[in-house]
């Protein structure tokens, strides 16, 4: 245990802070931006008609509201696609000077709200689906006394305004309004209008009474035809994959898929239930439509894009759903897997015919895991066997590791340090806690984000477990450990070696704690809590079973023996995390992936893959050499006979 090992292990934990959780944007600023954007492109309408000014007042405003989302934009922190949305802004600007269009400045408006999304991500839809009835009787109380009573802009204060309040049952204005916009209006209010912020609201309510007066436009008769169209039409999920996409979609926006009367019902049906496209949300339906949304940005030839995307169809679409797939099919599962490797090696390979292929394959197959799923949706067996499956899966691993250090400390009669290997993994939960508690209510943890820092750690703990495998078998094989733990080992495990132990003990359970509380937030989506929490106190009464016969039959074990067998263990974890490293950061998009003929086994860190199996053949490589020079030393020290 050197002091480098110390360094190392502070600057893995900044790497899992950076990676691990998304760096905090300005939320505040990137949502009144949008709202600015989204403002103009709504509301131009009104104020230019043909190129002339129909009202100065109104025209005035737009040219305040651009210059002013122009010289925000300018404001915000230097990100990759701050220079797109910079020109996006400016556009936006000189086509209200020129009075433009009212079209082209909506569509300009539309790309820079998208733009300013991708290159500032901020949450944009409520964690929970609102309740419509909390929205109504919100908006009596709030809003009906300018509004209107059905919303028509005729409450018995509205005579009195200047400007009149908006007609929340006007169809071509609601076509433009999206969800978003009226949550962001409720938020911040209107300067310059009566339209006071609503800021004392909690954010459940405004989302609530946003979501209401999203409904005010249509009628019984459009959400039934909507209803009937999310059934039949594959394409409205395709358009519609999340709350997110419900959100800040508009019926303008759905019109050119849909068409102007498909694109209202459909609203009409997906707001006032909400429901539909949460129980659809993510999973297959995600991954279908960024798998489809990748291969037509290869076809255009934005090789980057196609792959970011494909990355996402894995990681945000399929990859959440595996423990449930696992349980129920788990060669239908680890075929999905191989088949999205194929499809972004077909990708970076620029093979659009392979590619074209494997998006077809994987369709079909992801129509069997559709299958499978939709069987097992109200099947609470299903989550329990998910919970256990990935505790005992994820648990197993930290604890090879954890007990190994608490046996091989007791074994040196080194038990004042064990406290650190304890606050190691005790801080390793509650970090974890941390993580579920960020990933639900602060930010967004994506794929990408969940691969990296499991590669990244893992690949750190490869190389740390590496060297003391084969520093333990270096002394066991030399066959002097009585002497070396009584004459060194005080000196050697200082307060530098202490804080080591405990920053191993922190990333080989963190590492594991992070991806199983990514996954069991995705189990709880389908409910069942009683069946994840058994499934997960079942998981936690094994693995305290697992540790106490480690721990037990270590403790039996003569020394000698002890650390022999250790350091042919250790080094074997050091292998498997070294694969499952790789693997990790292929999975991130941080490191190419080439298929090959090789057996997939997950749990040992095997993947098919040319980069997993060299790099796992070269940490075995290293182990072998290091025993064999290891043995070689020990025979040379004998005394002859």
């Amino acid at each position: 245990m050197k002091p480098l090992l110390l360094r190392l292990t502070a600057l893995v934990f900044l790497l899992l802070v950076a990676t691990g959780i998304r760096a905090q944007v300005p939320e505040s600023e990137v949502r009144q931006l949008w709202q600015l954007i989204d403002y103009v492109g709504v509301d131009y309408s009104g104020a230019v008609s043909n190129g002339a000014v129909i009202s100065t007042a109104e025209y005035a405003e737009m040219e305040e509201f651009a210059e002013r989302a122009f010289q925000q934009a300018k404001a915000l922190p230097n990100s990759a696609g701050k220079a797109e949305l910079l020109a996006a802004a400016q556009a936006l600007r000189s086509a209200v000077t020129r009075k433009a269009d009212p079209k082209e400045v909506s569509e300009l408006a539309r790309r820079a709200s998208n733009l300013l999304l991708a290159a500032y991500p901020v949450p944009v839809a409520p964690k929970t689906i609102p309740e419509l009835r909390q929205g109504k009787t919100l908006y009596q109380a709030q809003c009906a006394s300018c509004h209107g009573a059905t919303g028509g802009g005729d409450g018995p204060l509205a005579a009195a305004l200047d400007p009149k309040p908006i007609a929340f049952t006007d169809r071509e204005r609601a076509a433009t309004r999206s969800l978003m916009a009226l949550y962001q209006v409720v938020s911040q209010g209107v300067p310059g209008t009566s339209m006071p912020a609503f800021g004392t609201l909690s954010d459940q309510d405004r989302w609530a009474l946003a979501w209401y007066v999203g409904t005010l436009a249509s009628d019984e008769a459009a959400r039934t035809r909507g209803g009937a169209l999310w059934q039949k039409d594959a394409s409205a999920k395709v358009h519609v994959p999340n709350l997110g996409a419900l959100t800040t979609q508009t019926e303008e926006t759905l019109a050119a898929a849909l068409g102007a009367e498909g694109a209202h019902d459909l609203m009409a049906y997906l707001r006032s239930n909400s429901a539909a496209v949460a129980s659809a949300e993510g999973g297959v339906a995600l991954a279908r439509a960024r798998l489809q949304e990748s291969l037509a940005a290869a076809r255009a030839g934005k090789t980057a894009e196609a792959t970011r995307l494909g990355l996402s169809a894995y990681l945000d679409g399929f990859e959440p759903l595996e423990p449930k797939l696992s349980a129920r099919n788990k060669e239908l599962m680890l075929e999905i897997e191989t088949g999205m490797l194929s499809y972004r090696a077909a990708l970076s390979g620029g093979k659009l015919n392979e590619a074209e292929g494997a998006a077809a394959r994987l369709d079909a197959l992801f129509s069997q895991a559709e299958t499978e799923l939709s069987a097992g949706a109200s099947d609470a067996t299903t989550t329990f066997a998910g919970a256990l499956t990935i505790l005992l899966r994820e648990g197993v691993e930290a604890l090879l590791i954890v007990v190994g250090m608490i046996a091989f400390l007791r074994k040196a009669d080194r038990a004042d340090l064990l406290p650190h290997v304890h606050a190691g993994w005790v801080s390793a939960l509650m970090a974890g806690g941390l993580t579920w508690f960020m990933a639900t209510y602060v930010v967004s943890i994506s794929g990408a984000d969940r691969e990296v820092t499991e590669g990244l750690s893992s690949l750190f703990a490869a190389a740390v477990l590496l060297g003391v495998g084969l520093w333990m078998h270096q002394k066991s094989s030399a066959g002097r450990w009585q002497a070396y733990l009584k004459d060194k080992l005080s000196s050697a495990m200082s307060r530098r070696s202490a804080w080591a132990l405990f920053g191993l003990s922190f990333i080989a359970v963190y590492r594991e704690v992070f991806e199983t509380v990514l996954f069991f937030s995705a189990l709880a989506v389908d409910g069942h809590r009683s069946a994840l929490l058994g499934g997960l106190a079942c998981g936690v009464a094994a693995l305290a079973v697992i540790a106490w016969l480690m721990l037990r039959s270590s403790a039996r074990m003569p020394i000698g023996k002890f650390f022999a067998a250790s350091s042919i263990l250790v080094a074997a974890i050091a292998v498997v995390l070294a694969g499952k490293g790789v693997g990790g950061l292929q999975e991130a998009g941080w490191v190419s992936a080439h298929p090959i003929t090789w057996p997939h086994i997950q749990v040992l860190g095997v993947y098919p893959t040319a980069e997993t199996a060299v790099a796992q053949m070269v940490v075995l490589l290293i182990a072998i050499v290091g025993f064999a020079v290891n043995a070689m030393q020990a025979r040379r020290m004998q005394p002859a006979r």
